[in-house]
Parts: structure tokens; C-alpha cells; sequence
């Protein structure tokens, strides 16, 4: 029984002459490429993710798509985006992830073609996948090119218009997560101020990105500053990942003050902190041996109806004593006894 390459062949049979005109240009052809390249040709771009998976088609190194040097740039272009509207109404779409990983491989490799390279990526996460992870360097790399040559974020963005596609949030919510994977935090800050000038507004998943970042290199302020910004001008809720991970950074650092000031800040705005929050914050003032301030954490966590771990409040209390206000220890004892009751 024929298998799918091999009916693809036979069927593409009236374009062995172009075939044979190629192999004159190049002598290094996989199977793969020789049946792509014919596939281009007759436009069965829809037999693509079938022809890849015949083939067993597993890296990118070189693209199968390397032929389409040998294209005039606008015929390269046309193909290329051809491809990518083919593929578009696949189902099941994971079918193209393949493809659209082998096309990113090629279109990465010139500056030229990076408005597609946008695109491909753009498709590939409507699709429901994810690029390879190595798409992170490669992705930065050209973006900090065209940078570097003095195009604006939005005018990078803008491109991607000029042949037929637009930006959107979840786009450049990538490209920031790239950026900060290569370590261009001031970058994807920049992506981040100006996405919204293309009409992408920053989302929850933005400012994730960016704040996390930030929190791993310890940019405390910036981070505070970030989630002040989503919650003032964006009124966006911040998620509780988020507000962790800014209040451990803050802990590692030992600035438990400014903690707390951005919790009083959050509830001021009527913004939920939640218990694994209060409870890192807590553990920071005992660590810190601000108990005065873990007493004050403590009372508004209860007030939020939730009740710290006994150690904690056992360590409260005994550092209350430590300290000389055994006062409020005695008051702060018969408050957790209440709540045990």
C-alpha cells in the first residue's frame, strides 16, 4: 500500500520538470524538500502537515523551507503567507505545529521576511501551541536587530500590517516573554509602554510577564511600581501569582515596609491579597524580627477571615515577649484564641 509521499509524488509527476530544473541549483535536497518544493508549486498547501508527518519531520536545522532562497523576495513572500492562510482552517490545528515551527526556522534567518516571521508566531499561539523554546533567542535576537537599527516597538508592529496581518496583545505578550528569557527586562518594558499605541492593551498576562521578571532580578521598586500602574491606569486585578511573587522578592530583600505598604495599598483599592500573600509577608516580619509590623499583617489577615498557621502565631507571640510587649502578646494570645474557638 502506497504510503502519502509517495501518492504526493506520482500526483505531482506534470511538475517533474521544474524538479529537475532545481536539482541543477542544488544537489543537497531531502526527499522532504524535493516534495515540498513540488507541493509549493502545484499550491496544495493543505497536504503540507500531512507530507511533514510522512516524512517523520522532527528538527529544523536546516528548514525544509530553505529552497524559497532561490524565490524572488515578493514570490517568497506570497508563498510564505499563502501557506500560513492554508493552514488557518486545519483542524485538529496542532496538525501545523510542525510547519509552522519549520516556516519560523526559516523566516528567523532574514531580516527581511521578520513581518512573517511575527505572523507565523501570532497563528502558531491562536493555534494553541507554542513555539519551540529555542524560538526565544532567535525571536530576540532579530527583534534587538531592528531595534538596533532605530525602528520604534510600534513601528515593528506595524509592519506586520502592511502584509495583511495584526498585532494583537497575545503576540506581543510573547514577545516579551522572549525578551525576558534572554535577559532584556528594559526591553520588554519598552514593548510593554508602547503596545498599546498598535491598539494592543496590556492584559493580565503582560504584566505577569514583566513583574516576574522583575521579582527574579529583584527590581523591587519597579515591580511595586508595575502593579500599581495595572491597578491605577489599566484597572486590572492582579493575580495572586503575581502579588507572591512580588511580596517574596521584597522578603528576600528584607524590605518587609515596603511589603506591607503594598498590601495596605492593594486593600485600599479593594484588591484581594489572599492567604498565601499575608502569610509570605508574615514570615518576612518574623524573619526581619519586625513583629509590631507582623502583628499589624496578622490583624488584617484575620480580619479577612483567615487564620495564620499555628507556628506562625506561636512565633508572633513569643516574639512579642522577646521584645518586651507582653502587653500586646496577652492581647494578641487571646485574639488566636478566639479565632481557634
Amino acid at each position: 500500500m502506497e504510503n502519502i509521499a509517495t501518492k504526493l509524488i506520482k500526483s505531482l509527476l506534470p511538475y517533474r520538470k521544474f524538479l529537475l530544473q532545481f536539482r541543477t541549483l542544488s544537489t543537497s535536497q531531502t526527499p522532504l524538500e524535493e516534495t515540498l518544493k513540488a507541493t509549493i508549486e502545484s499550491k496544495s498547501y493543505t497536504q503540507i502537515p500531512d507530507l511533514f508527518n510522512s516524512f517523520k519531520q522532527s528538527n529544523n536545522n536546516p528548514s525544509p523551507f530553505s529552497f524559497l532562497s532561490t524565490f524572488p523576495f515578493n514570490l517568497r513572500t506570497q508563498v510564505i503567507d499563502e501557506i500560513i492562510q492554508s493552514l488557518i482552517p486545519i483542524r485538529p490545528r496542532f496538525r501545523n505545529s510542525i510547519v509552522y515551527s519549520s516556516l519560523l526556522s526559516y523566516t528567523l534567518q532574514s531580516s527581511d521576511l521578520f513581518p512573517l516571521s511575527l505572523s507565523i508566531i501570532q497563528c502558531t499561539l491562536r493555534s494553541g501551541c507554542l513555539p519551540v523554546p529555542q524560538t526565544h533567542v532567535s525571536l530576540s535576537s532579530a527583534w534587538l536587530d531592528r531595534r538596533r537599527d532605530g525602528q520604534s516597538v510600534g513601528g515593528i508592529l506595524m509592519e506586520m500590517k502592511s502584509i495583511g496581518y495584526n498585532p494583537d496583545c497575545g503576540l506581543c505578550n510573547y514577545i516579551m516573554l522572549s525578551l525576558c528569557n534572554v535577559d532584556q527586562l528594559i526591553e520588554a518594558v519598552k514593548v510593554l509602554k508602547d503596545m498599546g499605541k498598535v491598539g494592543c492593551f496590556p492584559d493580565l498576562e503582560s504584566y505577569g510577564i514583566v513583574i516576574g521578571a522583575m521579582c527574579r532580578v529583584r527590581k523591587c521598586d519597579d515591580a511595586i511600581e508595575m502593579v500599581k500602574e495595572m491597578v491605577v491606569k489599566m484597572r486590572l486585578s492582579p493575580r495572586q501569582g503575581v502579588v507572591v511573587k512580588v511580596l517574596a522578592a521584597l522578603r528576600a530583600n528584607r524590605e518587609m515596609r515596603k511589603a506591607g505598604e503594598m498590601v495596605e495599598f492593594l486593600e485600599k483599592e479593594e484588591y484581594g491579597v489572599g492567604f498565601e500573600g499575608y502569610e509570605s509577608l508574615v514570615e518576612g516580619c518574623l524573619e526581619c524580627k519586625d513583629f509590631i509590623l507582623a502583628v499589624k499583617i496578622v490583624t488584617r489577615m484575620t480580619e479577612k477571615g483567615f487564620i495564620p498557621y499555628i507556628k506562625v502565631r506561636q512565633k508572633v507571640v513569643e516574639g512579642l515577649i522577646d521584645a518586651g510587649e507582653c502587653k500586646l502578646a496577652c492581647t494578641v494570645r487571646q485574639r488566636f484564641a478566639e479565632l481557634s474557638s
